[in-house]
C-alpha cells in the first residue's frame, strides 16, 4: 500500500511590473524565502531599506527600477511601494492559512519603532512617525510616509507604525522597515491549525 503523502504547499510568489511616464519597475516576491535581496531603485537609502525588509521579514525579493531621478525621487519611491504591495497581495493568493496579524516593536540605538499589521484586505496607513531632519543621505525622510502608503494599499493591508523614541533619522527609517518586515514576516506565516481556512468570519478576505 503506497504511503500517503500531503501535497506540497503552493509557491507564495509574484512577479509585477509597472511601467508609467515617470518609472519601469520589475518586482518578484516569495513570502517563504530566506531572506535574499536584488534591489537596484537608483536611490541608495531606499535600496538599504528594502534589503533590510527583505532580510528580517524573510522575504526574497529581485527588484529594479528606473525613474526620473533627475527630477527627484518621489515617484520612484512611491512606485517602488506601489509595485511590492501589488507583488505581496499576488502571492498572498486567497490568504488560505495565514496567521492574518503581526506585530513587532523594533529598537535600532536609540530609535524604537512599531508596525501592527492586519491583512485585512482593507488598505489603511497609521502614520505616526517624525524625523529631526529632511534628508537621510540623498533621500527626502516625507518620501517615508509615502512608501509606507502606497505599499500598505496596494499590499491591501491595515498597517500601524508608530515611533516610540529616536533622534537620528537614519536609525528612526531602519527601526520602522525592520519593525515592517517582523511583522509582515508574522502576519504572513502558516498557522498549520488553520487547516487552510481563511482567517476570517466572512470567509474571504
Amino acid at each position: 500500500m503506497p504511503s500517503s503523502s500531503s501535497a506540497p504547499a503552493p509557491a507564495r510568489r509574484a512577479e509585477i511590473s509597472r511601467a508609467t511616464s515617470e518609472t519601469r519597475i520589475i518586482a518578484t516576491v516569495d513570502l517563504d524565502g530566506s531572506g535574499r535581496a536584488e534591489i537596484a531603485t537608483g536611490i541608495g537609502f531606499l535600496d538599504h531599506m528594502l534589503t533590510a525588509l527583505a532580510r528580517h521579514g524573510l522575504l526574497d525579493i529581485a527588484l529594479k527600477a528606473e525613474g526620473d531621478l533627475h527630477i527627484d525621487f518621489h515617484h520612484t519611491a512611491e512606485d517602488v511601494g506601489i509595485v511590492l504591495g501589488q507583488a505581496v497581495a499576488k502571492a498572498l493568493g486567497e490568504k488560505r492559512g495565514i496567521a492574518r496579524y503581526g506585530q513587532a516593536l523594533v529598537p535600532m540605538d536609540e530609535a524604537l519603532a512599531e508596525a501592527a499589521i492586519d491583512i485585512s484586505g482593507r488598505p489603511f496607513l497609521a502614520w505616526s512617525v517624525a524625523f529631526p531632519t529632511q534628508k537621510v543621505g540623498e533621500m527626502d525622510t516625507e518620501l517615508f510616509p509615502e512608501w509606507f502608503r502606497a505599499f500598505a494599499t496596494n499590499a491591501g493591508i491595515t498597517l500601524h507604525v508608530t515611533l516610540k523614541a529616536g533622534e537620528n533619522s537614519h536609525h528612526i527609517a531602519e527601526a520602522c522597515f525592520k519593525a515592517l518586515a517582523r511583522a509582515l514576516r508574522m502576519a504572513v506565516a502558516i498557522d498549520q491549525r488553520l487547516a487552510g481556512a481563511v482567517p476570517s468570519t466572512k470567509g474571504v478576505l
